[in-house]
């Protein structure tokens, strides 16, 4: 006798820390990426050729000895592709192969197709280039004194920043410098190409938008969208280097496959990749700043001039994006913010993590900071005065009212439980007592905009099959780097459909099943894509509910859903038997979602409106060791407080929060890109460019998530996007390291600590306090 279904609780999937969906499938080195994917028959290895020289006009280039080493069978230059030679994002300035003038070092100057790998890679050094140097713009300050840009430069402004700057009772001005960032992803760029019947291209791509490598690869090939097909299961890592890069890859791999008629794959190793491909954009930061005896900022006015590259890339979003959260957490009243987008010939930069928000952030806690050292007092103290109000103070530079502003709850709650007071005089006291180790502490917020400031782009679709045996099959347009989403939406819409979600098959990103999926990216792939989600399984259950109420002549109101099971009026029955019903009643048991953000304005013409759904928070305490003789330090303890909302899955927003903290130490301590006076990068590879270890966590880290707050606005479930904010909580292990730094000169020292802060920019600024002061 069927069981009632109002025994059981409902399934609840949606909050629970579960594993990811390819938890076992990692650890057991099952997980395919796309070099696993079976190599069909006539398969040909892919490499390319890259240029030397910065900036150079290509005299000639000769390939003979390329096109006759073993195993080779064809070799391309950017006369063969038969469609557009671009792959820019936003502009026509990104050329696959270069043809006529080079702008960087490493860019691509043709390729090789060869049987194997090491044949291809082999070859594409034996090419003879004669180049004809031209002048190269290498540095941000060149950039800046050259006019040298690639967008023009914009101003974001509110009130009198120079007027209330002169008029406030202290001033102070400053400059830092702040480095760049390599992705690097576990996996490396890649792309398989393979041609099909009547001039189609199926693509496999390590790729965050497959929709736009689709059109590149169609504008390459000279096709139309209709024509490629992208899919993308999973990548080993993304952080934004593979948003715009991986159209380079895969037009290349699809150039070959489309003029020999055969697959093609192209494989970028390490030092290849790192060489070619963009970065988070390195900044130098100049600001002015007036404010009271309590250290709350009257005026101020930054300059921020960031290295772009060669060309646009996605330059112009991540610098806006830099200047809306110039704020952070705090209100500015009269504030300037002048952005100059610099043209250089180096590698193009592009999206990481955080993109340009990192920045931005990292410029008004260091006049925080040094506000604080010049008044004598707690940075901590002058970061409270200064913070967002609530229900006054409140609005935005770019005239967005912060109206879910939980940062004082956070740092109250965290000053607490970290023991900052009583942490700070007993590190005094340690200092005190020490003359070869000194240490610091740090307490820094986070306030980040979560959605894509193109309107265009907060838009998502899923498609949702239910099969006769109860099963489910679930595609969306997001796709999976390891942060999580796939389980994400599978939770939701198990939950819609109150299945188990062993019942749920996740399936790979797919131009062909949903079109014009926007990037994953700007930390709203679960929004985004959870709600399409969500809203297709819901079409499926009301449909579920509808034949239900009909066939058995009930109110749709007593067809209830839970534990896989259904409720119809006075009977029950499982889930699958009821979609075996409604199947032999001809009902459609495919669904598609869509979803786009509400609320959301924003003109840039005049940089206001509303280009956030809502704003993420956290904060961190770091507690840093160093060694005034060597530079070195060491993290020693770190508390975080971040704001998830009413989370999907703690485990996993859990291991998003730690990964992003240790990933943005590592940006502002230890990976240092450095190019020579050629313009050439030479930190490409594990031995020169340092990412943080397993030694290198603190050794106590404890994080926590706020349990008591949901998001405010109608997100999928009231969850808060969690991909980027907890990068910027590493800006408390810098001024941690800063605040140790300022510990070994006199009281109102303020150092000049550049990012990223290795044992050498330590000791420059060790140096600048001991020898002046300040």
């Amino acid at each position: 006798m069927p069981m009632d279904v109002e025994r059981h609780e409902r399934i609840a999937t949606v909050g629970q820390a579960l594993a990811h969906d390819s938890a076992a499938l990692h650890v057991s080195g099952q997980a395919r990426y796309t070099d696993d994917i079976p190599e069909p028959r006539d398969l040909l290895h892919v490499a390319v050729g890259m240029s030397t020289q910065a900036h150079a006009r290509i005299r000639s280039m000769d390939l003979s000895r390329v096109a006759k080493a073993p195993g080779v069978v064809a070799v391309f230059t950017g006369s063969d592709i038969p469609g557009e030679n671009n792959y820019g994002a936003m502009a026509q300035d990104d050329p696959i192969l270069a043809e006529g003038v080079v702008e960087y070092a490493g860019q691509p100057l043709f390729a090789v197709a060869a049987g194997d790998v090491e044949s291809a890679r082999r070859a594409a050094l034996l090419a003879e280039v004669d180049y004809e140097p031209l002048p190269a713009v290498l540095s941000i300050a060149d950039a800046v004194k050259k006019d040298s840009s690639v967008l023009p430069t914009e101003r974001l402004a509110r009130g009198d920043a120079t007027t209330a700057c002169a008029e406030a009772g202290h001033t102070l001005h400053g400059h830092a410098s702040l480095g760049g960032q390599d992705q690097f992803y576990l996996e490396g760029q890649i792309a398989m190409a393979v041609p099909g019947e009547a001039g189609e291209m199926q693509v496999y791509s390590s790729t965050q938008y497959p929709g736009e490598v689709q059109h590149k690869v169609a504008h390459a090939i000279g096709v139309e969208a209709k024509d490629v097909v992208v899919e993308c299961r999973r990548m080993g890592g993304g952080f934004g280097g593979k948003e715009t890069q991986p159209a380079l890859i895969a037009c290349i791999a699809a150039v070959v496959a489309n003029h020999l008629g055969r697959p093609a794959k192209l494989r970028l190793d390490r030092d290849t990749d790192m060489i070619m491909t963009g970065k988070r954009h390195d900044f130098e930061i100049d600001y002015q700043t007036g404010f009271d005896s309590d250290g709350r900022i009257r005026g101020i006015e930054f300059a921020l001039a960031s290295r772009c590259g060669m060309s646009v890339d996605l330059s112009g979003p991540v610098n806006d994006r830099a200047m809306f959260h110039v704020d952070n957490a705090y209100y500015l009243r009269d504030v300037s913010v002048v952005s100059h987008r610099c043209k250089t010939h180096t590698v193009s930069n592009t999206a990481f993590r955080g993109f340009g928000g990192p920045q931005g952030m990292f410029a008004i806690e260091y006049a925080i900071d040094d506000i604080a050292r010049e008044l004598g007092k707690d940075p901590l103290d002058v970061r409270r005065v200064n913070y967002y109000g609530i229900g006054e103070r409140d609005v935005t530079p770019y005239g967005q009212r912060v109206a879910d502003n939980v940062i004082h709850k956070i740092t109250d709650r965290l000053e607490q439980t970290a023991g900052y007071r009583k942490r700070r005089a007993g590190i005094a006291e340690f200092n005190r007592e020490n003359r070869w180790f000194r240490r610091g502490i740090a307490l820094t917020p986070v306030k980040f905009g979560i959605s894509f400031t193109a309107t265009h782009l907060n838009q998502a679709g899923a498609l949702v099959h239910i099969y006769t045996d109860g099963t489910v099959r679930l595609n969306h347009g997001g796709t999976e780097m390891g942060q999580g989403l796939y389980i994400k939406v599978a939770q939701i819409v198990a939950d819609e459909l109150q299945v188990s979600l062993d019942n749920i098959r996740l399936s790979a990103a797919d131009t062909s099943k949903v079109p014009n999926a926007s990037a994953t990216a700007a930390s709203a792939g679960s929004d985004l894509n959870g709600k399409a989600a969500q809203a297709a399984a819901r079409t499926l259950r009301l449909r579920l509910v509808r034949f239900a109420s009909a066939h058995f002549g009930v109110d749709e109101q007593d067809v209830v859903f839970a534990s896989n099971r259904v409720r119809v009026g006075e009977k029950t029955m499982s889930f699958a038997d009821l979609v075996q019903l409604a199947y032999m009643g001809r009902v459609s048991l495919s669904a598609t979602g869509f979803y786009r953000t509400p609320k959301i304005h924003y003109d840039r013409s005049t940089f206001s409106g509303r280009p956030f759904y809502y704003y993420a928070y956290g904060a961190a305490v770091s507690e840093v060791v160093i060694d005034v003789v060597t530079g070195e330090h060491r993290l020693l303890r770190v508390d975080i407080l971040h704001d998830c909302g009413r989370s999907l899955n703690p485990a996993v927003d859990l291991g998003q929060i730690e990964g992003g903290f240790i990933q943005g130490y590592g940006w502002l301590t230890s990976e240092e890109l450095w190019w020579n006076d050629e313009g050439q990068l030479k930190t490409h590879a594990p031995s020169t460019y340092k990412i943080p270890t397993c030694s290198d966590l603190p050794p106590d880290f404890r994080v926590e998530m706020l349990r008591d707050t949901e998001n405010r606005e109608a997100s999928v479930h009231k969850s808060k996007a969690v991909g980027e904010p907890p990068l910027m909580l590493a800006l408390s292990a810098f001024f941690a390291i800063r605040d140790a730094v300022a510990a070994t000169g006199k009281p109102g020292c303020r150092p000049a600590l550049q990012a990223p802060a290795t044992p050498e920019a330590i000791l420059a600024a060790i140096d600048s306090v001991q020898e002046d002061g300040s």
